[in-house]
């Protein structure tokens, strides 16, 4: 009987212990991004391309397996992002066709988890330059992709990956910032 009333002596301390009327729990709290102020310098490598990246970011070798000397990597190192850069020349029309079909196919892989990809198409005539930007929305492993040509001799394709598990809540302030980078890029884009 006596340990009977020890434990509801301690449940009645525990229970009015907890019983705070000034408790209120904690605001969901977010990671602030700090974000760069936007300048530009021009690639210096020697590319059948040129564009302009932004000064955080660095242009490295694709050193991935069956990949040739023109394909590189802007990576956003404070971002934890990676824009891939494939680079090839065309053949033939039948060859143009097939590159442009494999952006489609790579873009629309992510129809899964996409809840919409929105295409923008690229319209340089002054500059040669033709393609289209897949905006994929949604928890995506990519969320931008576009694809350039000159339409007869040079193909170039980019992909946006985040070295994250994707969590379009959490990256979507840092999409829309490299958004206006890639916007850039596809700007100051030139074949050579």
């Amino acid at each position: 009987m006596k340990l009977y009333k020890i434990l509801v002596f301690l449940l009645l301390i525990s229970f009015t212990a907890c019983n705070n009327a000034d408790f209120s729990p904690k605001p969901r709290g977010f990671y602030r991004i700090s974000f760069p102020e936007k300048t530009y310098l021009s690639i210096k490598e020697d590319l059948p391309y040129s564009f302009e990246i932004p000064s955080y970011a660095t242009l490295n070798i694709d050193s991935s397996e069956g990949t040739n000397r023109y394909w590189k990597n802007l990576d956003f190192p404070t971002f934890n992002a990676t824009l891939h850069i494939s680079y090839f020349p065309i053949s033939s029309k039948a060859n143009l066709n097939q590159l442009t079909e494999d952006a489609r196919t790579f873009a629309f892989k992510h129809s899964a988890k996409a809840s919409a990809i929105d295409q923008i198409t690229i319209n340089k005539t002054h500059k040669n330059v033709y393609g289209l930007t897949y905006l994929i929305k949604g928890n995506t492993a990519s969320n931008l992709q576009f694809f350039l040509t000159d339409s007869t001799n040079k193909y170039l394709r980019a992909a946006l990956y985040f070295n994250e598990k994707p969590n379009l809540d959490s990256i979507q302030p840092v999409l829309d910032f490299l958004r206006r980078d890639i916007d850039h890029i596809v700007d100051t884009f030139e074949w050579k």
